[in-house]
Protein backbone atom coordinates (compact mmCIF):
# COMPACT_ATOMS: atom_id res chain seq x y z
CA UNK A 1 0.00 0.00 0.00
CA UNK A 2 1.20 3.51 -0.84
CA UNK A 3 2.68 5.50 2.03
CA UNK A 4 2.25 9.26 1.81
CA UNK A 5 5.05 11.42 3.28
CA UNK A 6 4.14 13.40 6.39
CA UNK A 7 5.72 16.87 6.33
CA UNK A 8 5.41 20.18 8.17
CA UNK A 9 3.40 23.19 7.06
CA UNK A 10 6.66 25.05 6.45
CA UNK A 11 7.94 22.25 4.19
CA UNK A 12 4.62 22.28 2.32
CA UNK A 13 4.83 26.03 1.75
CA UNK A 14 8.34 25.65 0.32
CA UNK A 15 6.91 23.57 -2.54
CA UNK A 16 4.96 26.54 -3.92
CA UNK A 17 6.71 28.54 -6.64
CA UNK A 18 6.38 32.13 -7.77
CA UNK A 19 3.49 32.49 -10.21
CA UNK A 20 1.77 29.23 -9.24
CA UNK A 21 -1.97 28.72 -9.40
CA UNK A 22 -2.96 27.54 -5.94
CA UNK A 23 -6.27 26.07 -4.77
CA UNK A 24 -7.41 26.87 -1.24
CA UNK A 25 -10.17 24.66 0.16
CA UNK A 26 -12.86 25.76 2.56
CA UNK A 27 -16.16 27.61 2.72
CA UNK A 28 -15.44 30.70 4.72
CA UNK A 29 -13.05 29.36 7.32
CA UNK A 30 -14.81 25.98 7.64
CA UNK A 31 -12.65 23.23 6.18
CA UNK A 32 -10.00 25.83 5.42
CA UNK A 33 -6.32 24.68 5.34
CA UNK A 34 -5.42 27.72 7.39
CA UNK A 35 -2.08 26.37 8.71
CA UNK A 36 -0.78 25.66 5.21
CA UNK A 37 -1.89 29.06 3.94
CA UNK A 38 -0.41 30.87 6.94
CA UNK A 39 2.87 29.03 6.41
CA UNK A 40 2.85 30.21 2.79
CA UNK A 41 2.26 33.74 4.09
CA UNK A 42 5.60 33.48 5.91
CA UNK A 43 7.48 33.01 2.62
CA UNK A 44 8.50 35.51 -0.03
CA UNK A 45 6.54 33.74 -2.79
CA UNK A 46 4.74 36.22 -5.05
CA UNK A 47 2.58 36.39 -8.16
CA UNK A 48 0.12 33.71 -7.03
CA UNK A 49 -3.31 33.06 -8.49
CA UNK A 50 -5.52 32.02 -5.57
CA UNK A 51 -8.61 29.92 -6.34
CA UNK A 52 -11.19 29.48 -3.60
CA UNK A 53 -14.82 30.16 -2.84
CA UNK A 54 -13.62 33.27 -1.00
CA UNK A 55 -10.28 34.74 0.04
CA UNK A 56 -10.52 33.86 3.70
CA UNK A 57 -11.44 36.63 6.11
CA UNK A 58 -9.44 39.75 7.00
CA UNK A 59 -6.02 38.58 8.17
CA UNK A 60 -7.00 34.89 8.20
CA UNK A 61 -6.38 32.23 5.54
CA UNK A 62 -6.17 33.65 2.02
CA UNK A 63 -6.75 37.08 3.51
CA UNK A 64 -3.23 36.96 4.90
CA UNK A 65 -1.75 36.21 1.47
CA UNK A 66 -3.74 39.10 0.05
CA UNK A 67 -2.59 41.57 2.68
CA UNK A 68 1.02 40.48 2.15
CA UNK A 69 0.82 41.35 -1.53
CA UNK A 70 1.46 37.76 -2.56
CA UNK A 71 -1.59 37.47 -4.84
CA UNK A 72 -1.60 38.50 -8.47
CA UNK A 73 -5.15 37.23 -9.10
CA UNK A 74 -8.17 35.93 -7.18
CA UNK A 75 -10.69 33.47 -8.67
CA UNK A 76 -13.76 32.83 -6.55
CA UNK A 77 -17.50 33.18 -6.09
CA UNK A 78 -17.95 35.36 -3.00
CA UNK A 79 -15.33 37.95 -2.15
CA UNK A 80 -17.80 40.12 -0.20
CA UNK A 81 -17.06 38.28 3.07
CA UNK A 82 -13.55 39.77 3.02
CA UNK A 83 -13.65 43.59 2.70
CA UNK A 84 -9.91 43.59 1.94
CA UNK A 85 -10.53 41.45 -1.14
CA UNK A 86 -13.36 43.70 -2.31
CA UNK A 87 -11.18 46.78 -1.90
CA UNK A 88 -8.27 45.17 -3.76
CA UNK A 89 -10.55 44.26 -6.66
CA UNK A 90 -12.24 47.66 -6.86
CA UNK A 91 -8.92 49.50 -6.69
CA UNK A 92 -7.42 47.16 -9.34
CA UNK A 93 -4.49 46.22 -7.14
CA UNK A 94 -5.30 42.53 -7.68
CA UNK A 95 -6.86 40.93 -10.74
CA UNK A 96 -10.02 38.96 -10.10
CA UNK A 97 -12.38 36.57 -11.83
CA UNK A 98 -15.85 36.02 -10.43
CA UNK A 99 -17.57 32.70 -11.06
CA UNK A 100 -20.94 31.53 -9.75
CA UNK A 101 -20.42 29.09 -6.90
CA UNK A 102 -21.79 26.07 -8.76
CA UNK A 103 -19.73 26.92 -11.83
CA UNK A 104 -16.61 27.18 -9.68
CA UNK A 105 -17.29 23.81 -8.04
CA UNK A 106 -17.96 22.14 -11.39
CA UNK A 107 -14.90 23.77 -13.00
CA UNK A 108 -12.75 22.18 -10.30
CA UNK A 109 -14.46 18.80 -10.61
CA UNK A 110 -14.08 18.93 -14.40
CA UNK A 111 -10.43 19.96 -14.09
CA UNK A 112 -9.74 16.90 -11.98
CA UNK A 113 -11.72 14.65 -14.29
CA UNK A 114 -9.87 15.63 -17.46
CA UNK A 115 -12.81 17.55 -18.94
CA UNK A 116 -11.57 20.84 -20.44
CA UNK A 117 -14.90 22.70 -20.47
CA UNK A 118 -18.63 22.26 -19.94
CA UNK A 119 -21.95 23.97 -20.66
CA UNK A 120 -24.11 25.29 -17.83
CA UNK A 121 -27.37 27.29 -17.76
CA UNK A 122 -26.03 29.32 -14.84
CA UNK A 123 -25.21 32.99 -15.65
CA UNK A 124 -26.78 32.89 -19.15
CA UNK A 125 -27.83 36.42 -20.11
CA UNK A 126 -25.83 38.08 -17.31
CA UNK A 127 -22.65 40.13 -17.05
CA UNK A 128 -20.80 37.03 -15.86
CA UNK A 129 -21.35 35.46 -19.28
CA UNK A 130 -20.06 38.45 -21.27
CA UNK A 131 -17.42 37.35 -23.77
CA UNK A 132 -18.07 33.65 -23.23
CA UNK A 133 -19.31 31.21 -25.82
CA UNK A 134 -23.02 30.38 -25.52
CA UNK A 135 -25.17 27.72 -27.14
CA UNK A 136 -28.88 26.97 -27.21
CA UNK A 137 -29.70 23.33 -26.46
CA UNK A 138 -33.32 22.16 -26.40
CA UNK A 139 -34.49 25.76 -26.19
CA UNK A 140 -32.29 26.63 -23.19
CA UNK A 141 -29.33 29.01 -23.33
CA UNK A 142 -26.07 27.58 -21.96
CA UNK A 143 -22.70 29.17 -21.21
CA UNK A 144 -19.41 27.41 -21.96
CA UNK A 145 -17.12 27.45 -18.91
CA UNK A 146 -13.49 26.31 -18.84
CA UNK A 147 -12.29 23.83 -16.24
CA UNK A 148 -9.74 24.78 -13.57
CA UNK A 149 -6.53 22.85 -12.97
CA UNK A 150 -3.83 24.20 -10.66
CA UNK A 151 -0.19 23.69 -9.74
CA UNK A 152 -0.86 23.16 -6.03
CA UNK A 153 -3.91 22.38 -3.91
CA UNK A 154 -4.00 23.09 -0.19
CA UNK A 155 -6.95 21.20 1.27
CA UNK A 156 -8.26 20.40 4.75
CA UNK A 157 -9.64 17.03 5.91
CA UNK A 158 -10.45 15.75 9.36
CA UNK A 159 -8.67 12.40 9.28
CA UNK A 160 -6.17 10.66 7.03
CA UNK A 161 -4.49 7.29 7.08
CA UNK A 162 -0.86 6.81 6.14
CA UNK A 163 -1.88 5.87 2.59
CA UNK A 164 -3.35 9.36 2.13
CA UNK A 165 -7.02 8.32 2.24
CA UNK A 166 -9.09 11.21 3.58
CA UNK A 167 -12.35 11.58 5.44
CA UNK A 168 -14.05 14.93 6.00
CA UNK A 169 -16.23 16.07 8.87
CA UNK A 170 -19.70 17.64 8.56
CA UNK A 171 -19.75 20.58 6.11
CA UNK A 172 -15.96 20.58 5.78
CA UNK A 173 -16.07 18.73 2.45
CA UNK A 174 -17.22 21.85 0.53
CA UNK A 175 -14.57 22.56 -2.16
CA UNK A 176 -11.89 20.31 -0.67
CA UNK A 177 -13.00 17.10 -2.36
CA UNK A 178 -12.97 18.57 -5.88
CA UNK A 179 -9.74 20.47 -5.26
CA UNK A 180 -7.99 17.23 -4.26
CA UNK A 181 -8.52 16.08 -7.84
CA UNK A 182 -7.65 19.30 -9.63
CA UNK A 183 -3.96 20.02 -9.01
CA UNK A 184 -0.55 18.62 -9.93
CA UNK A 185 0.51 18.64 -6.27
CA UNK A 186 -2.01 18.02 -3.47
CA UNK A 187 -1.14 18.66 0.17
CA UNK A 188 -3.75 17.73 2.77
CA UNK A 189 -3.79 19.35 6.18
CA UNK A 190 -5.54 17.02 8.63
CA UNK A 191 -6.50 16.89 12.29
CA UNK A 192 -5.45 13.26 12.77
CA UNK A 193 -3.34 10.66 10.97
CA UNK A 194 -4.03 6.98 11.67
CA UNK A 195 -2.45 3.72 10.46
CA UNK A 196 -3.67 2.36 7.13
CA UNK A 197 -6.76 0.21 7.58
CA UNK A 198 -8.21 2.18 10.50
CA UNK A 199 -10.58 4.15 8.29
CA UNK A 200 -13.57 2.12 7.11
CA UNK A 201 -13.36 2.05 3.28
CA UNK A 202 -17.02 3.14 3.20
CA UNK A 203 -16.03 6.35 5.00
CA UNK A 204 -13.20 7.41 2.66
CA UNK A 205 -14.24 10.52 0.73
CA UNK A 206 -10.96 11.18 -1.11
CA UNK A 207 -8.83 8.16 -2.08
CA UNK A 208 -5.12 8.36 -1.34
CA UNK A 209 -4.19 8.29 -5.03
CA UNK A 210 -5.06 11.99 -5.18
CA UNK A 211 -2.90 13.01 -2.20
CA UNK A 212 0.86 13.66 -2.36
CA UNK A 213 1.67 14.89 1.16
CA UNK A 214 0.05 15.02 4.59
CA UNK A 215 0.45 17.70 7.25
CA UNK A 216 -0.98 17.20 10.73
CA UNK A 217 -2.28 20.42 12.33
CA UNK A 218 -4.90 21.04 15.00
CA UNK A 219 -7.82 23.38 14.36
CA UNK A 220 -8.77 25.92 17.05
CA UNK A 221 -11.51 28.51 17.46
CA UNK A 222 -9.06 31.23 16.41
CA UNK A 223 -8.90 29.67 12.93
CA UNK A 224 -12.68 29.71 12.35
CA UNK A 225 -13.30 33.46 12.07
CA UNK A 226 -16.99 34.39 12.06
CA UNK A 227 -18.03 30.73 12.33
CA UNK A 228 -16.18 30.24 15.62
CA UNK A 229 -19.43 30.58 17.55
CA UNK A 230 -23.06 31.42 16.96
CA UNK A 231 -22.92 34.81 18.65
CA UNK A 232 -20.30 36.04 16.17
CA UNK A 233 -22.74 35.62 13.27
CA UNK A 234 -26.17 36.08 14.84
CA UNK A 235 -27.98 39.30 13.99
CA UNK A 236 -31.25 40.58 15.42
CA UNK A 237 -34.07 40.81 12.89
CA UNK A 238 -36.75 43.52 12.94
CA UNK A 239 -40.49 42.82 12.95
CA UNK A 240 -40.96 43.47 9.21
CA UNK A 241 -38.29 40.95 8.24
CA UNK A 242 -39.74 38.33 10.57
CA UNK A 243 -43.17 38.95 9.07
CA UNK A 244 -41.85 38.42 5.54
CA UNK A 245 -40.08 35.23 6.59
CA UNK A 246 -43.24 33.92 8.27
CA UNK A 247 -45.26 34.58 5.08
CA UNK A 248 -42.66 32.81 2.95
CA UNK A 249 -42.82 29.81 5.28
CA UNK A 250 -46.52 29.38 4.48
CA UNK A 251 -45.59 28.64 0.84
CA UNK A 252 -43.65 25.51 1.81
CA UNK A 253 -45.17 22.04 1.73
CA UNK A 254 -44.34 18.75 3.41
CA UNK A 255 -41.57 16.97 1.52
CA UNK A 256 -40.26 20.12 -0.20
CA UNK A 257 -36.48 20.42 -0.58
CA UNK A 258 -35.85 24.10 0.10
CA UNK A 259 -32.81 26.36 -0.18
CA UNK A 260 -32.71 29.55 1.87
CA UNK A 261 -30.53 32.44 0.76
CA UNK A 262 -28.74 34.80 3.13
CA UNK A 263 -30.55 37.72 4.75
CA UNK A 264 -34.32 37.58 5.25
CA UNK A 265 -34.63 34.02 3.84
CA UNK A 266 -32.47 32.55 6.60
CA UNK A 267 -35.16 33.62 9.09
CA UNK A 268 -37.58 31.15 7.47
CA UNK A 269 -35.64 28.34 9.17
CA UNK A 270 -36.86 29.60 12.55
CA UNK A 271 -40.42 28.59 11.64
CA UNK A 272 -39.60 25.11 10.34
CA UNK A 273 -40.03 22.25 12.79
CA UNK A 274 -39.00 18.66 12.26
CA UNK A 275 -42.64 17.56 12.14
CA UNK A 276 -43.26 19.81 9.11
CA UNK A 277 -41.23 17.43 6.94
CA UNK A 278 -39.53 20.28 5.05
CA UNK A 279 -35.96 19.46 4.00
CA UNK A 280 -33.55 22.38 4.05
CA UNK A 281 -30.63 22.33 1.62
CA UNK A 282 -27.52 24.49 1.90
CA UNK A 283 -25.21 24.84 -1.08
CA UNK A 284 -22.01 24.27 0.89
CA UNK A 285 -22.93 20.59 1.26
CA UNK A 286 -25.84 19.58 3.49
CA UNK A 287 -29.51 18.59 3.49
CA UNK A 288 -31.54 18.33 6.66
CA UNK A 289 -30.46 21.66 8.14
CA UNK A 290 -31.80 22.08 11.66
CA UNK A 291 -32.06 25.06 14.03
CA UNK A 292 -29.12 26.91 15.52
CA UNK A 293 -27.37 25.02 18.35
CA UNK A 294 -28.90 25.85 21.70
CA UNK A 295 -25.51 26.05 23.38
CA UNK A 296 -24.37 28.77 20.97
CA UNK A 297 -21.49 26.60 19.76
CA UNK A 298 -19.58 27.06 16.54
CA UNK A 299 -17.97 25.19 13.67
CA UNK A 300 -15.68 23.16 15.91
CA UNK A 301 -18.73 21.14 16.94
CA UNK A 302 -21.46 21.91 14.40
CA UNK A 303 -21.93 22.21 10.63
CA UNK A 304 -22.45 25.63 9.08
CA UNK A 305 -24.99 26.85 6.53
CA UNK A 306 -24.37 28.95 3.41
CA UNK A 307 -24.31 32.07 5.58
CA UNK A 308 -21.39 30.47 7.49
CA UNK A 309 -23.65 30.31 10.56
CA UNK A 310 -23.44 27.24 12.85
CA UNK A 311 -26.54 25.02 12.63
CA UNK A 312 -27.63 21.52 13.62
CA UNK A 313 -28.57 18.59 11.40
CA UNK A 314 -31.90 16.77 11.61
CA UNK A 315 -32.38 13.00 11.58
CA UNK A 316 -32.10 11.77 7.99
CA UNK A 317 -29.85 14.63 6.94
CA UNK A 318 -26.57 14.15 5.10
CA UNK A 319 -23.32 15.86 4.12
CA UNK A 320 -21.65 16.04 0.71
CA UNK A 321 -19.34 18.30 -1.25
CA UNK A 322 -20.07 21.49 -3.18
CA UNK A 323 -20.05 19.88 -6.62
CA UNK A 324 -22.71 17.36 -5.52
CA UNK A 325 -24.68 20.17 -3.92
CA UNK A 326 -24.84 22.14 -7.14
CA UNK A 327 -25.62 19.02 -9.12
CA UNK A 328 -28.76 18.88 -6.97
CA UNK A 329 -29.52 22.51 -7.86
CA UNK A 330 -28.81 22.38 -11.60
CA UNK A 331 -30.43 18.96 -11.86
CA UNK A 332 -33.78 20.35 -10.69
CA UNK A 333 -33.86 18.64 -7.30
CA UNK A 334 -34.54 21.83 -5.31
CA UNK A 335 -38.29 22.44 -5.08
CA UNK A 336 -38.19 25.98 -3.71
CA UNK A 337 -35.48 28.60 -3.40
CA UNK A 338 -36.17 31.64 -1.20
CA UNK A 339 -33.77 34.47 -1.90
CA UNK A 340 -33.29 38.14 -1.20
CA UNK A 341 -33.61 40.73 -3.94
CA UNK A 342 -32.39 44.17 -4.90
CA UNK A 343 -34.79 44.51 -7.83
CA UNK A 344 -37.47 42.44 -9.57
CA UNK A 345 -38.97 43.73 -12.79
CA UNK A 346 -42.16 43.28 -14.80
CA UNK A 347 -40.61 40.42 -16.79
CA UNK A 348 -39.83 38.40 -13.63
CA UNK A 349 -36.12 39.20 -13.94
CA UNK A 350 -34.12 39.19 -10.71
CA UNK A 351 -31.20 41.43 -9.72
CA UNK A 352 -29.65 40.60 -6.36
CA UNK A 353 -25.88 40.29 -6.60
CA UNK A 354 -24.29 43.62 -7.50
CA UNK A 355 -24.72 47.35 -7.07
CA UNK A 356 -22.26 49.47 -9.08
CA UNK A 357 -19.95 51.39 -6.76
CA UNK A 358 -21.00 49.48 -3.64
CA UNK A 359 -18.75 47.02 -1.74
CA UNK A 360 -20.50 43.94 -3.10
CA UNK A 361 -18.39 41.49 -5.03
CA UNK A 362 -19.75 37.99 -5.07
CA UNK A 363 -22.56 36.08 -6.65
CA UNK A 364 -22.26 32.93 -4.53
CA UNK A 365 -24.89 30.35 -5.43
CA UNK A 366 -27.56 32.89 -6.40
CA UNK A 367 -27.30 32.46 -10.17
CA UNK A 368 -27.41 28.66 -9.95
CA UNK A 369 -30.45 28.68 -7.67
CA UNK A 370 -32.32 31.40 -9.54
CA UNK A 371 -31.88 29.65 -12.88
CA UNK A 372 -32.54 26.09 -11.76
CA UNK A 373 -34.82 25.85 -8.71
CA UNK A 374 -38.34 24.67 -9.56
CA UNK A 375 -39.88 27.68 -7.79
CA UNK A 376 -38.28 30.98 -6.81
CA UNK A 377 -39.64 33.22 -4.04
CA UNK A 378 -38.04 36.62 -3.45
CA UNK A 379 -38.23 38.34 -0.06
CA UNK A 380 -37.23 42.00 0.11
CA UNK A 381 -38.30 45.38 1.42
CA UNK A 382 -40.70 47.11 -0.94
CA UNK A 383 -38.58 50.24 -1.26
CA UNK A 384 -34.96 51.31 -1.02
CA UNK A 385 -33.86 53.62 1.79
CA UNK A 386 -34.31 56.62 -0.51
CA UNK A 387 -37.92 55.58 -1.18
CA UNK A 388 -37.32 54.33 -4.72
CA UNK A 389 -39.13 51.09 -5.67
CA UNK A 390 -37.49 47.69 -5.83
CA UNK A 391 -40.27 46.32 -8.05
CA UNK A 392 -39.60 48.10 -11.34
CA UNK A 393 -40.48 48.03 -15.02
CA UNK A 394 -36.97 47.05 -16.04
CA UNK A 395 -34.05 46.11 -13.80
CA UNK A 396 -31.31 48.72 -13.81
CA UNK A 397 -28.96 46.62 -11.68
CA UNK A 398 -26.99 43.64 -13.04
CA UNK A 399 -29.29 40.66 -13.68
CA UNK A 400 -28.95 37.47 -11.65
CA UNK A 401 -31.27 35.47 -13.93
CA UNK A 402 -34.02 36.31 -16.41
CA UNK A 403 -37.71 35.43 -16.21
CA UNK A 404 -37.31 33.27 -13.12
CA UNK A 405 -39.24 34.89 -10.26
CA UNK A 406 -42.49 33.17 -9.25
CA UNK A 407 -43.43 35.16 -6.14
CA UNK A 408 -42.39 38.39 -4.41
CA UNK A 409 -42.96 38.95 -0.70
CA UNK A 410 -42.28 42.44 0.63
CA UNK A 411 -43.08 44.26 3.84
CA UNK A 412 -46.16 45.70 2.08
CA UNK A 413 -47.53 43.03 -0.26
CA UNK A 414 -47.34 39.63 -1.89
CA UNK A 415 -47.20 39.31 -5.69
CA UNK A 416 -46.93 36.55 -8.25
CA UNK A 417 -46.74 36.43 -12.05
CA UNK A 418 -49.67 35.22 -14.16
CA UNK A 419 -49.38 34.99 -17.95
CA UNK A 420 -46.42 37.34 -17.87
CA UNK A 421 -48.15 39.96 -15.69
CA UNK A 422 -47.46 40.99 -12.12
CA UNK A 423 -50.44 40.21 -9.89
CA UNK A 424 -51.15 41.45 -6.37
CA UNK A 425 -52.18 38.51 -4.21
CA UNK A 426 -52.53 40.14 -0.81
CA UNK A 427 -51.54 43.06 1.37
CA UNK A 428 -49.30 42.53 4.35
CA UNK A 429 -50.71 43.47 7.78
CA UNK A 430 -50.83 47.25 8.20
CA UNK A 431 -50.42 48.02 4.48
CA UNK A 432 -53.02 49.68 2.23
CA UNK A 433 -53.59 49.44 -1.51
CA UNK A 434 -52.89 53.09 -2.33
CA UNK A 435 -49.55 52.93 -0.54
CA UNK A 436 -48.59 49.78 -2.46
CA UNK A 437 -49.55 51.38 -5.79
CA UNK A 438 -47.52 54.50 -5.08
CA UNK A 439 -44.43 52.54 -4.06
CA UNK A 440 -44.47 49.96 -6.87
CA UNK A 441 -42.61 50.98 -10.02
CA UNK A 442 -44.81 49.02 -12.42
CA UNK A 443 -48.53 48.48 -12.92
CA UNK A 444 -50.02 45.28 -11.59
CA UNK A 445 -53.29 43.38 -11.78
CA UNK A 446 -55.42 42.17 -8.88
Amino acid sequence: MKKVPIITSKEAASMVKNGDIILGGGFGMTGNPVHLIHALAETDIRGLTFVGNNVGEPGIGGGRLLNNGQLKKMIGSFFTSNPDAVKAAQENTVEYELRPQGTLAEALRAGGAGIPAFYTPTSAGTLIADGKETKEINGIQYVLEEAIHANVAFIRAWKADTAGNLTYRMTEQNFNKAMAMAADLVIAEVEEIVPVGEIDPNQIHTPGCFVDYLVQEKMTLDHLGTSANLSASKKKADANRIQMARRAFTELKTGNVVNLGIGIPTLVADFIKEEHGIILHTENGMVGVGPAPEDGGGAMDYPVNAGKVPVTILAGGSYFDSSDSFAMIRGGHIDVAIMGGLQVDSKANLANWAVPGKPLLGVGGAMDLAACAKRLIITMTHSNRDGSPKIVKNCTLPITAGGVVDMIITDLAVFDFVNGKLRLLELMPGANLEDVKSKTGVDFIQ
